[in-house]
């Protein structure tokens, strides 16, 4: 927080050293107050060169005693804590040294909420809360006098809040905060108020509620992109820790990137310290310890040179936890990681002492000392209300990890379930899809636990189906809630459609399209983020058990399939029983899906050169062959010539099954996992809509006559074209047709798109529409694309439609020639309409071109 701002009415004459230093001060403050404590330092040393020194001047002093408060703070952001107490204890000389009255009783109590806002800043938290409760009272004193302007208190109350939220005290923090917006609003301070929402932010995001955390970064953002621009970039490291608290690694290091690059430009130490410590989480959750450990320690320099003790223990525990797997690491051992404990708990930091310890559990466990880990778990205090949901399921890990090392298995899968448990708690309270599908990464290392567990020790077929269910493809299991309508949301949704447009024409054109581009990258982040405050997704169903799905499967086989341990194995559902199969090299099988993908996008367009054709189609029935021998060789002697429930992981889910030779024909339907299975087909059990949308986007040879002539087949269907009105048929429809261009966008799938008659329709919108179409059919490239989070959590275009709730998605996995595509949907249709199951009429249609249809049916197949 910013140092405290100057009356400026205390000056004699505009021309005198007084009034010039003021002025300065003025400046000077609001610099630090806008982030730039560097050009504030610098105005401030200009001030007191002009500022006379004349003893028993009050006005002098006056002046003098708030350019060294101020002066404080930005030397203590800019060097260190103890350049910045020095300035603080020559201002208590000056003013012990002043008549007792209202200049005395007004700046005593601020130099002692400069001390403790410094001590804060330093992570000497107990000793600044003590000396803040003290100082606030004073100044509430003298605002009662009209000694102490409001902004004075305001700032300081906000200042005791940041302290209360770093020493645990939530509601207490709360308190400040909403006081603080009511003097604000009273006084009409607009930056005052933006700060106590940014702390609002804060206080949310320690509850675990992301949402409205979110929300309170976003609304102060736009505050500060207002009155005070620099301030912008502190914002950003806080939406991206509660980014990184919601498993979204990848958006997180997209906000610290863009903070870090200007932090380093300003030479703002604390803040800078802080955004590369965050942004070495980012890289801990994507897996990339090396960036991971050079940005801690870069972090814990800067924090040490500062003097920030608290701060610089934190990054030397990221550090840890990047060498965590490094062989011969000099720094993750035990014995390092109980002292780093001691010294974590030392400064306060009771969570992350926590974390420490159990690191040295951890490790203990890989070097055989089971009692010394028990004994170091033993001692650790219950998780409180506030402990990060990472923290609680590093905790479980810990405790199921000594289980399975002493042989005690049942109780690391009772760990396991718990901690799963609880995550799920979390779960249900994200907001947006991508929350939801990003939360599961904290489960990752948990739920590989159990189920290689479970795989390792004889292969419990149903308990492995158990244990699949509960810890893959979460977001499908979730009831959507009506969705509340957001007319911001929807206006920069029509703003992304319009510049994306603008670039398309560009490119037409020749035109540059960088500063287009940029504003689109901007609009997708901010749409993202508004997405993000919508209040919970959806009520959870429960997690299905194998007896429901036996019930549900009938005569068909269910092929859930798993790696562990670069083996891939299979547990196949059939006639009431599961079996677990062993299937090969899961590197090799992903290889081959990779290349299979790439010949069939190869081999999509309608008019090649013959040979050209004869050559990829080779290479493609090859793959195809070689990779129906891998999955569906080994189960063939259970599954048969069955219908099949498909559920995939990783590069699976880019296989069009149809292609595969032993499935040409056959009926398959693919769902992210049986729950997901289960709930579309009681979904399809009880259809009651009966439109039916057609639509043709642009731009296509076949598409209008491909639409035209199921005109014959659905006679009452409407046929929408604009955005607008397609999203307004789709509401609601029983069956939607849709002809268009399509894209699938792998590092932001809910930006996927159709291309309409006036531009695309993104995924996003589809998410929240009120009844979203019971069956859909995307006659377009690319739409069945998934991005794949941990936990197998897939989300594109049809993952979107399927968590909306739509039982049946039919859509390309490849790219799809318009000739191919039409063909295909003729007869699909033809089939659908006379009455056959999505998934057989669509097995029929493909068998004939299997390599150049390569169209799956995803959810219920109903």
């Amino acid at each position: 927080m910013p140092p405290l701002r100057a009356a400026a009415t205390d000056v004699r004459s505009p021309l005198s050293g007084v009034a010039i230093a003021a002025a300065l001060h003025r400046e000077a403050f609001d610099a630090a107050s806008a982030g730039r404590p560097v050009d504030a330092v610098r105005l401030l040393r200009r001030a007191l060169t002009v500022l006379p020194a004349e003893p028993g001047d009050a006005d002098a002093t006056s002046v003098r005693v708030r350019i060294l408060i101020t002066l404080s703070y930005g030397e203590a952001e800019t060097g260190s804590i103890a350049d910045g107490l020095a300035h603080l204890d020559a201002a208590t000389l000056l003013v012990e040294a002043l008549p007792e009255g209202d200049l005395r009783i007004g700046l005593a109590p601020v130099i002692k909420c400069q001390q403790a806002l410094l001590l804060h800043r330093a992570g000497r938290t107990a000793e600044a809360l003590t000396l803040f409760d003290a100082a606030i009272t004073g100044l509430e004193t003298g605002h009662e006098l009209g000694a102490v302007t409001t902004d004075r208190l305001a700032g300081n109350l906000i200042n005791r809040g940041l302290t209360r939220i770093a020493f645990g005290v939530l509601d207490g923090a709360e308190q400040d905060m909403h006081r603080t917006i009511d003097l604000a609003e009273a006084a009409d301070l607009p930056l005052m108020k933006a700060k106590a929402l940014h702390n609002l932010g804060d206080i949310a995001q320690l509850t675990g509620d992301v949402p409205t955390a979110l929300r309170h970064y976003d609304d102060t953002v736009r505050e500060f992109r207002a009155l005070a621009p620099d301030l912008v970039y502190r914002v950003r490291i806080d939406q991206a820790r509660t980014l990184l608290a919601a498993g979204l690694g990848e958006e997180a290091a997209q906000h610290l990137d863009e903070a870090l690059a200007v932090l380093r430009e300003r030479r703002v130490g604390q803040d800078l310290a802080e955004a590369e410590l965050s942004r070495a989480a980012a890289a801990l959750l994507h897996e990339d310890p090396g960036l991971a450990r050079d940005l801690a320690g870069r972090a814990r320099r800067r924090f040490l040179r500062r003097g920030s003790t608290s701060w610089a223990e934190l990054a030397a525990l990221t550090r840890m936890r990047a060498e965590l797997d490094v062989p011969a690491s000099r720094i993750a051992t035990p014995r390092r990681a109980v002292d780093l404990a001691g010294r974590l708990a030392a400064v306060g930091l009771a969570d992350e002492s926590a974390v420490a310890t159990m690191l040295a559990a951890r490790m203990s466990v890989r070097r055989g000392a089971l009692d010394s880990a028990r004994s170091l778990l033993a001692d650790l205090p219950h998780p409180g209300p506030t402990t990060p949901i990472d923290h609680r399921m590093l905790l479980r890990l810990c405790q199921a990890e000594v289980a399975v090392a002493a042989g005690r298995d049942a109780e690391a899968l009772a760990q396991a379930r718990a901690g799963l448990e609880e995550l799920g708690v979390v779960r249900d309270r994200m907001g947006g899809l991508d929350l939801l599908c990003g939360t599961a990464v904290h489960g990752r290392e948990l739920g590989e636990l159990a189920v290689g567990l479970v795989l390792d020790r004889g292969g419990d077929p149903a308990a492995a189906f158990d244990w699949l269910e509960r810890t893959r493809a979460q977001v499908y299991r979730y009831e959507p809630l009506p969705a509340m309508e957001d007319t911001s949301l929807a206006r920069r949704v029509n703003e992304l459609r319009s510049l994306s447009r603008s670039i398309q024409q560009a490119r037409l054109e020749g035109r540059p399209i960088e500063e287009t581009a940029a504003r689109f990258s901007r609009l997708q982040r901010e749409i993202t983020r508004l997405g993000w405050h919508t209040s919970a997704w959806g009520r959870p169903r429960p997690v299905a058990r194998l007896a429901d799905v036996v019930g549900a499967l009938g005569s068909r086989a269910l092929v859930s399939f798993v790696s562990h341990g670069d083996v891939l194995r299979a547990v196949v559902v059939v006639d009431g029983r599961a079996s677990l199969v062993r299937l090969g090299a899961w590197a090799d099988v992903s290889e081959l899906a990779r290349q299979l993908h790439a010949d069939l996008d190869a081999l999509a367009p309608d008019l090649m050169p013959a040979p050209l054709v004869a050559a990829v189609t080779a290479s493609a029935t090859r793959r195809a062959r070689l990779l129906d021998d891998a999955l569906l060789g080994p189960p063939a002697s259970l599954v048969g010539t069955r219908e099949l429930v498909v559920v995939p992981t990783g590069d699976l889910y880019a296989v069009p099954w149809g292609a595969l030779p032993s499935l040409h024909g056959r009926p398959v339907v693919v769902a992210p996992s049986a729950t997901a299975w289960l709930t579309a087909s009681e979904s399809a059990a009880r259809s009651s809509a009966s439109r039916v949308a057609l639509v043709s986007g642009p731009g296509l040879s076949e598409a209008r006559g491909e639409v035209h002539g199921l005109l014959s087949t659905y006679p009452d269907a409407v046929e929408p074209s604009s955005v607008a009105d397609v999203l307004a048929a789709l509401d609601g429809a029983r069956l939607a047709h849709i002809a268009a261009h399509g894209e699938h966008v792998a590092d932001n799938a809910l930006f996927s798109r159709l291309e309409l008659s006036d531009g695309f329709l993104f995924a996003h919108e589809t998410v929240r529409l009120k009844r979203v179409p019971e069956q859909v059919v995307l006659a377009a490239c690319s739409l069945a694309l998934s991005r794949i989070r941990p936990g197998d959590e897939a989300l594109g275009f049809a993952g979107a439609l399927l968590a909306g709730g739509s039982h049946t998605v039919v859509a390309a996995v490849n790219k799809v020639g318009d000739r191919a595509a039409a063909r295909t949907m003729d007869v699909f249709h033809e089939l659908l309409s006379s009455g056959a199951p999505a998934a057989a009429a669509l097995a029929e249609a493909t068998a004939s071109d299997p390599l150049r249809r390569p169209f799956v049916c995803f959810g219920s197949g109903s």
